[in-house]
This record gives structure tokens, sequence and C-alpha cells, in this order.
């Protein structure tokens, strides 16, 4: 069932919801969260199908919110909400609201959800693009106890992740983050099989996904290894690479769904990794409504520091070779001259002093 209203509040909105409920035949409420999407007009259709389908899981009362772009400057100063509400077989198993937001009531969206949001229930609020560099200060993630961004939809994916990491706030997440459940999840049984010490990781995977660098700051975080980032094709993340001392141990995903599994001493297994859609992703997320420790320490492990513990230590300067005055010898009956000595004795401590600056380098690079 679909109500369309037209220059309408948020109480009129609540009141089609009751009726809506009551038409239907089911008059109580029965969703167990308020899940706030906030899109555009382009994206609206894709986030309210996952939505939809998460819902099946997790019945919400789902409240898209639209920020309408206002072409004239007279419209622009003219506010007007227009809301669609969908009830029963048209909302999935909870319920529905498409909120347009026109004029000066878009920069003050908090107002219009506020009054929507089911009582004494959790509060989630997801971007599937153009999220806040900070969404604990956002007005609407503000009013969520778990906000979800997606990196990857951003233009600069891996600088995004420098931006989440200094704004990060307790309850925050991303679904690029939750893209490598099942890698996380298949490295930990792999290395559960063995008893070996990890000596050093590969992460490989496309230029510019933010799921590639996450997965890899997670082992450079928990392992505390060098790991290297290299490139492929994809599509996503294809393979992961543990040198351990036990033998090489590899998650090689080269299609997209199945993946391999090698381990040395031990037969090649076929594992299913296939790449999930979004509504499975944002379902994922709705399961937890406490702040995930996990994603915040990798999260926080940096970029930056991870392309500093993959770096190649610093190759030793080269000796300079003695002068022709301390190898020649001297001929027969004649004194063996002393010019070089002190030459000698001033290069003895500038090559120790050297070796004695080189050491903390080398010790940098692999405690980093």
């Amino acid at each position: 069932m679909k109500i369309d209203l037209t220059d309408t509040t948020a109480a009129k909105v609540n009141k089609a919801l009751v009726e809506g409920r009551r038409a239907i035949g089911t008059p109580a409420v029965g969703m167990v969260l308020t899940l706030v999407v906030v899109t555009d007009e382009e994206n609206a259709y894709d986030a309210l199908k996952a939505a939809g389908d998460a819902s099946h899981e997790h019945p919400s009362r789902t409240l898209v919110v639209i920020k309408r772009v206002s072409r004239s400057p007279r419209d622009r100063t003219a506010s007007r909400l227009d809301a669609e509400v969908r009830v029963g077989a048209d909302a999935g198993t909870g319920e529905t609201v498409v909120l347009r937001l026109y004029g000066e009531v878009a920069d003050h969206a908090d107002s219009v959800v506020l009054p929507l949001l089911l009582p004494d229930a959790p509060v989630v609020v997801w971007w599937p693009v153009n999220a806040p560099l900070d969404p604990a200060k956002d007005p609407l993630g503000a009013l969520a106890q778990r906000r979800v961004t997606d990196t990857y939809s951003s233009e600069q994916p891996v600088r995004e992740l420098s931006a989440r990491a200094d704004a990060y706030t307790p309850g925050d997440t991303d679904l690029s983050w939750t893209r490598i459940t099942p890698w996380r999840s298949m490295l930990a049984a792999a290395l559960d099989q063995v008893v070996c010490e990890v000596k050093a990781v590969e992460v490989e995977g496309e230029e510019f996904n933010p799921s590639c660098e996450l997965l890899a700051m997670w082992l450079a975080d928990r392992l505390d290894v060098p790991v290297r980032r290299s490139l492929s094709a994809g599509p996503g993340l294809t393979a992961v690479r543990l040198t351990t001392s036990a033998g090489a141990i590899a998650l090689d995903r080269a299609d997209g769904s199945l993946a391999t599994l090698s381990i040395d001493g031990q037969p090649d297994r076929a594992v299913a990794l296939k790449r999930r859609d979004t509504a499975e992703l944002i379902a994922e997320e709705l399961r937890r409504l406490d702040p995930d420790d996990t994603y915040a320490s990798a999260l926080r492990f940096g970029v930056d520091r991870l392309n500093a513990s993959s770096a190649p230590a610093p190759a030793p300067a080269p000796v300079q070779a003695p002068s022709a005055a301390t190898t020649d010898p001297a001929p027969k009956g004649e004194p063996v001259t002393r010019a070089a000595a002190p030459e000698a004795a001033a290069e003895a401590p500038t090559t120790e002093a050297a070796s004695q600056e080189r050491a903390p380098l080398k010790k940098r690079a692999k405690t980093t």
C-alpha cells in the first residue's frame, strides 16, 4: 500500500503510517529499529531496494531522506516536504517512508526525521554516497547509535580512509570493512590449522580499493609483521599470501566467486567466497549495534604506516676504498709513511657511527 503526501508535515506522515497499518490489518508495530538512509535521487532506488531486502532479516522502519536541489533562487527559499508512505507488501516486512526535502528544510533534515523515529528503538543511519567526513557530528548521525558509510563510493577511497580514522567515533563503520568479513574469517581459520609464526604477508587486489587496504591494515595490526600491498586487475580482492615458519599459506580468488585455499603439506581446497551485494552487507551491519573495536584498531593503523611497514630497509652506504698511501708497501729501507694513519683513524669512527645510525632504521623498518 502506498500513500503519497505533497507539501506535508511530519505529523501528517505519522498519521498516514497509522492509517496504513490499520488498512492492511496490522495495527501493531513490530519493527526492531529505525534505519535512516541519506542519499540522492540518483541512488535512491538501489538504496531503497537494499534496505527492503535487509528488512526481511531485520524488520525496521526505513526513512529515506532525499535532499532535492532547487534550480531557481525563488525555489531555494521555499521549503517543502513531500512524502511517500509504504506499508505492507510494498515495504518488505516493515514500513518505508521516502522523504523529499526542498528548500531550506533540506538543511534541517534532523527536525523532519526526529518525530518519525520509533520510540525506544535503536537508530542506524546509512549514507550510500556522499557521506560526511565526520558522521558523528552530522545532525542526522547524532541521532544514531550506528553510522554506516561506504568509502568505496567516494572519489578518493584510500584518502577517505585517513579522514575516517581522524574522525572515528565509537559506532562508526564502513561497508568496505563489511566486505572483507569472509576473508578475515577464512584467514583466521587457516591459521588455526597449523602451528606457525607468520613472517610476512602480501595482499593483492584492485588499485584504489579500500577493502584491500583495510584487510592489509587489519593483518598488519593483528600480526605485527610487514604487509605488502600488490595490485591486480580484480575484481576486488584477489589473493592473500602468508609466509610462515611452517610454509606458505595462500587464499586466491581470481574470478570473484570461488577461492582456493593452499596450505603447505595439505591438499588445496575450494572455498565459496563470492562478492556480496549491498543488501547482505547492510543486513550484516544491522546484526550488531555495539562499537566495532576491531574495525577501529585496523582503521587507526593507517594507510601511511602500512606503506612504511612494507617499504624495504634502506641500503647501507658504500664504504670508501682506502687511499693508495695506505695500501702501497714501502720500499725496503724506507720508513713507512704515517700520513694515511690519521685518515684511517678518522674513517674508522665515521664508519662505526654510520653503522650505529643505520641500526635504528633497520630496527624501525622491521618493527613498524
